[in-house]
């Protein structure tokens, strides 16, 4: 009789899933991807152009500084890396914050330099991004993101 209980004991300390249990479960898996990852690839191209604006934005906020600061805008020749270091050229500006308005000067989310031009033609600097091709104009994920453009 121990025997049996014995046997008997074995068959119920037997732990793990089953084949059928395992492919549930991953029949599970396979339908909530296929629901889930076509609604997250087409936000990649969105959220890079959160990114541009955010950026600009940011620049924006530092040139205001070295506005108010110097009393002008950097050149388009200084463009905006006069907020990382004081210009050598052009227009030398005589209270430059010491260690500069911004840590570096980001490339866009493509990883292209920002367009600046001062005086602008949308106010009185531009800032732009070229988007996924790198150039002016484009639709799509190839459309620019700039300064003046609403949110």
């Amino acid at each position: 009789m121990e025997s049996v209980r014995k046997g008997t004991g074995k068959l119920r300390d037997r732990s793990g899933f089953t084949l059928i249990e395992i492919m549930v479960v991953i029949v599970i898996l396979g339908l909530l991807a296929a629901l889930v990852v076509p609604k997250l690839i087409g936000r990649t191209e969105e959220a890079k152009k959160t990114q541009a604006r955010v950026q600009i934005r940011n620049i924006e906020q530092a040139l205001g500084l070295y506005k108010l600061d110097n009393g002008y805008f950097p050149s388009t020749e200084q463009g905006i890396e006069a907020l990382i270091r004081i210009p050598d050229a052009g227009r030398i500006p005589k209270n430059y914050r010491k260690g500069g308005y911004m840590d570096r000067v980001p490339k866009d989310p493509w990883g292209n330099a920002y367009v600046y031009l001062n005086p602008g033609g949308h106010g009185d600097y531009d800032i732009s991004s070229y988007g996924a091709d790198g150039a002016q104009g484009g639709e799509g994920e190839d459309a620019d993101v700039n300064s003046w453009d609403e949110q």
